[in-house]
């Protein structure tokens, strides 16, 4: 899997165009949940932010890179599971850039022996306001996977750490549920800019 750089203008332009589930106990403790409502036709993602569910339908597909818009026109990049590039979370995640092979392309393999890697984002205030950009920030990380009660399923957890100008420093753990017979990734909690919500993505059709 490849992470490739997402361009600055494209979710700004999307923008201006536009039940319950296995892992309802991801949202965390004390957090109301809102239903998503009717799940829509086609190819979706469910995003859950702050207990708040909704629906993104597929945008724009190039091999496993993806976009996806939700009815309130939130836009998340996706790289096969990997969130790459979000917009209208607040702080805006504008690119990423991956320095090496994904280890999370290979789940089976971080049974055996953890697995290093980083790679470089770009954010900005919603405003995009020049002095709110922050370009070229490393995202270092660890990446190890477990196999959970649920059978068939595997758990990957990635530890990471970012620092750099203008950045304080920032620890987190996203974490991947990656079928074990193929590795798509079905589920996800990830970090998208230290001043926005993590997301908790489900792929309603596999991630590959």
């Amino acid at each position: 899997m490849r992470i490739v750089l997402a361009r600055l203008v494209l979710l700004p332009l999307l923008l201006a165009g536009c039940g319950n589930t296995l892992w309802a106990d991801l949202v965390p403790a004390g957090v109301a949940r809102t239903e998503a409502g009717p799940e829509p036709q086609g190819r979706a993602l469910r995003v859950t932010v702050r207990g708040r569910a909704s629906y993104a339908t597929l945008v724009q597909e190039t091999g496993e890179r993806r976009l996806w818009r939700t009815g309130s026109h939130q836009v998340i990049e996706t790289d096969a599971g990997r969130i790459t590039a979000t917009s209208g979370f607040g702080e805006v995640l504008a690119a990423t850039r991956a320095e090496g092979p994904d280890p999370l392309a290979q789940p089976a393999a971080l049974l055996d022996a953890p697995a290093r890697a980083r790679r470089m984002v770009d954010l900005m205030r919603a405003d995009r306001t020049p002095d709110g950009m922050r370009f070229g920030v490393p995202v270092e990380c660890t990446l190890r996977a477990t196999r959970p009660e649920d059978p068939g399923l595997l758990l990957v957890e990635e530890r990471c750490r970012t620092s750099g100008a203008g950045v304080l420093t920032n620890r987190f753990t996203n974490h991947f549920w990656v079928a074990e017979d193929g590795g798509a990734v079905l589920q996800s909690r990830q970090w998208i800019g230290p001043n926005a919500p993590i997301l908790t993505v489900e792929f309603l059709s596999p991630a590959s």
